[in-house]
């Protein structure tokens, strides 16, 4: 066999397959709810809203949602924008290889899929913690954490497999369970004029108020927060006329979500007193009961029984985050295999035109992740969902700046939109908000984890080694694919 014959045959074995997934099965309310989900507000809400309150910028925290909110919305401006000409379900991978090169595009496909799964693992550390702690108040059964996790996971591999449709439902469902019982606390609140002390505006969104105490720690924890609205364009291939749908999708949920958590936060505080809350705060902290602080006014506002029913909703929330962050890491895999980054055997789907093997793959990297503390006996909500957590962030907000960068290349490169607005300033100012979040994150990142300084060190230090292996595995894949030199 001669080099040109030999050549040409590793060019058709390592040529993109063409397996697509099953189109115009989403729409925007579809979509929506995949991102609802995965940004689990009933958990944003009762883990990141104590600490911001109790160590950020006190009765100032809402107003740190709104910027959070306005600095993502900025990205979203050109991350829309490239979503009418890149439409593929690896998303980061496939906006940042356009426009930065394939290069890093393979980078930051493996801090995608890295950030995905560590952030699904920390929510079932927290999530076999809640449902362990449930079946022992209300069974005569004591179930280990990791015994819940791990029957969970084989829950959330069936319906990844049942299709996309099928998923979107149960989303549905939890997300407006939990969505319901937060709105309409905080707007009985509203309506009622707030708390012991009013609604206290100036309180919570004055300049004054906004950087008061450590407003660094209130912004980082309200990005946290925003992790997840970026699915919109992973599920642009499944989408109904995606180059509608998304951006509509995309828009409404940075909306959305940033309303919620600044009306939730705010009522929240004004329950208490602008005055109080902090001290309550921080007594909800000091007991290791944060979500207590949220869940007393809610049971305050609508008797006892409350308190019965929001470990419920906390725990739906989180599975309805897990189902979504597996949804999200297969269809990564999925297209890293149809592109041949990875096995092409990851493109392979079942009869519902779901990502079957890339769903087993992600399934297995769960179990990878989750194991080992269980066998080390780490505490599943200090160490797994705390690390992780706070890992899967910084991992994202590198993506998000990337991309800005990306977008900003891209069309300066191609001339295809003329609008100035959202091909450059708005990325470039969201490049610089979030350059400015992830400064804070890293000067915070302990505080973040809610662990020692050494524990931070080698989290942060493995996503730029993530980031390299991406890179390592993109140059020896043009080693083996390149022709002969002859």
């Amino acid at each position: 066999m001669d080099s040109q014959t030999a050549s040409a045959e590793r060019t058709v074995r390592d040529a993109p397959t063409k397996a697509t997934l099953k189109p115009n099965a989403l729409g925007v309310l579809g979509i929506l709810f995949f991102v609802l989900s995965g940004q689990a507000p009933l958990t944003g809400i009762a883990g990141a809203a104590p600490i911001s309150v109790a160590l950020g910028n006190g009765s100032g925290t809402p107003a740190a949602y709104l910027l959070a909110g306005a600095v993502i919305l900025l990205f979203s401006v050109g991350f829309v924008a490239m979503g009418r000409h890149v439409v593929d379900a690896g998303a980061f991978y496939t906006y940042i290889g356009t426009g930065l090169g394939r290069t890093a595009g393979a980078g930051s496909a493996s801090v995608a899929l890295f950030a995905y799964c560590v952030i699904q693992a920390a929510m079932y550390g927290l999530y076999g913690s809640i449902v362990s702690g449930l079946v022992a108040d209300h069974t005569p059964l004591h179930v280990p954490w990791w015994v819940c996790t791990l029957l969970t996971m084989a829950v959330v591999q069936a319906l990844g497999s049942a299709g996309i449709e099928m998923g979107a439902r149960v989303l549905a469902v939890f997300v407006l369970a939990e969505f319901s019982i937060l709105l309409v606390f905080g707007l009985v609140t509203l309506v009622k004029g707030g708390g012991p002390e009013g609604l206290g505006v100036a309180d919570s969104f004055s300049p004054a108020a906004a950087l008061q105490g450590a407003p660094g720690v209130a912004v980082m924890f309200a990005v946290a927060s925003m992790f997840g609205f970026e699915a919109t364009a992973i599920y642009g291939e499944e989408a109904k006329q995606p180059k509608k749908t998304v951006p509509r999708a995309t828009y409404l949920s940075v909306i959305v979500v940033t309303a919620f958590f600044a009306l939730t936060s705010w009522m929240l505080i004004s329950a208490y007193g602008a005055s109080k809350a902090p001290a309550a705060a921080s007594t909800a902290l000091a007991s290791g009961d944060s979500a207590g602080f949220v869940f007393a006014p809610i049971a305050g506002q609508f008797g006892g029984w409350i308190n019965d029913v929001l470990p419920i909703l906390l725990a739906t929330s989180l599975f309805a985050g897990i189902l979504t962050f597996h949804n999200s890491a297969n269809r990564y895999l999925f297209s890293l295999g149809r592109d041949r980054q990875l096995p092409v055997s990851l493109c392979r789907l079942n009869s519902r035109l779901a990502p079957w093997t890339a769903g087993c793959v992600q399934t297995v990297i769960a179990v990878l992740l989750v194991v080992p503390f269980a066998l080390a006996g780490k505490d599943p909500v200090l160490t797994l969902f705390s690390w992780f957590s706070g890992l899967a962030v910084l991992a994202m907000m590198l993506l998000y700046l990337l991309t800005s960068v990306s977008v900003v290349v891209f069309f300066r490169r191609r001339r295809v939109d003329g609008r100035m607005w959202n091909t450059l300033i708005a990325p470039v100012l969201g490049a610089l908000g979030l350059a400015g979040a992830i400064w804070l994150i890293l000067a915070n990142f302990t505080t973040l984890i809610g662990g020692e300084a050494s524990t931070a060190f080698w989290l942060v230090l493995s996503v730029p080694a993530v980031l390299a292996l991406g890179v390592a595995n993109e140059r020896l894949r043009r080693r083996r694919t390149a022709p002969d030199a002859r």
